[in-house]
């Protein structure tokens, strides 16, 4: 597992035209996303994000700073505009935990640990279906601080981002990424102290609205 660290932003025409100068770009790639919950929104609403990405699963989880929550206040100014997700790859661990959370929220305890099941029957007997589906265009920036990539989506509903991300082994230095991407959005020039949407944001609230209010009821987004 690793603990993916990261900072959105607008990319403008100057924004591009830094990034070119400073940065190589080391591929251009199409892939469509899928994201799983319960009709009751029950991995969401726990800031828990199950995907399916060119046959390959990952399920992102919140994670903590310094044993502080994310969402929490006495954050520095970096750590408040990046994000933190526990990402895990190995669909065994993955089934395990969305079982997990299933087992916790039914009253009679009964969701059994069923065997690991590569195809995708595991999905309807835990009741997940798909409520978000997009395809993206990405664009990948490599530069000369290490560690560092980023990434420029146009997803297919009309909205683009960009990505400064910098992946933490399980347990290593994330107060050293966070220092990473700001040294590295202050090269790009970004301002402002407000997090930019990402895509599954504005995804939700142009197609989903009653997802998407029920998650910043919680303070997801």
């Amino acid at each position: 597992m690793s603990v993916e660290v990261e900072r959105k932003f607008v990319c403008n025409a100057d924004t591009l035209k830094t990034l070119e100068e400073i940065g190589v770009c080391v591929g251009r790639r199409e892939f469509r996303d899928q994201y799983f919950d319960t009709p009751e929104f029950d991995l969401t609403l726990r800031d828990m994000w199950l995907r399916k990405r060119k046959a390959c699963w990952e399920l992102k989880c919140p994670t903590t700073v310094n044993g502080t929550d994310e969402a929490s206040g006495g954050q520095s100014k970096a750590a408040a505009l990046c994000s933190r997700y526990r990402e895990i790859t190995n669909l065994p661990e993955i089934q395990r935990r969305v079982r997990e959370v299933m087992k916790d929220i039914r009253e009679d305890g009964e969701t059994e640990a069923s065997p690991s099941q590569e195809d995708e029957s595991w999905l309807s007997e835990i009741n997940l279906v798909c409520f978000a589906d997009f395809t993206t265009v990405r664009q990948s920036f490599t530069l000369e601080e290490k560690g560092v990539q980023i990434d420029l989506d146009q997803a297919d509903f009309g909205y683009q981002v960009g990505e400064i991300e910098v992946l933490v082994p399980d347990g290593g230095d994330v107060q050293s990424a966070l220092e990473k991407i700001e040294r590295m959005a202050g090269k790009l020039g970004l301002t402002g102290d407000q997090r930019v949407d990402g895509k599954m944001n504005v995804y939700l609230q142009r197609n989903h609205p009653e997802h998407h209010a029920k998650l910043l009821r919680e303070h997801v987004f």
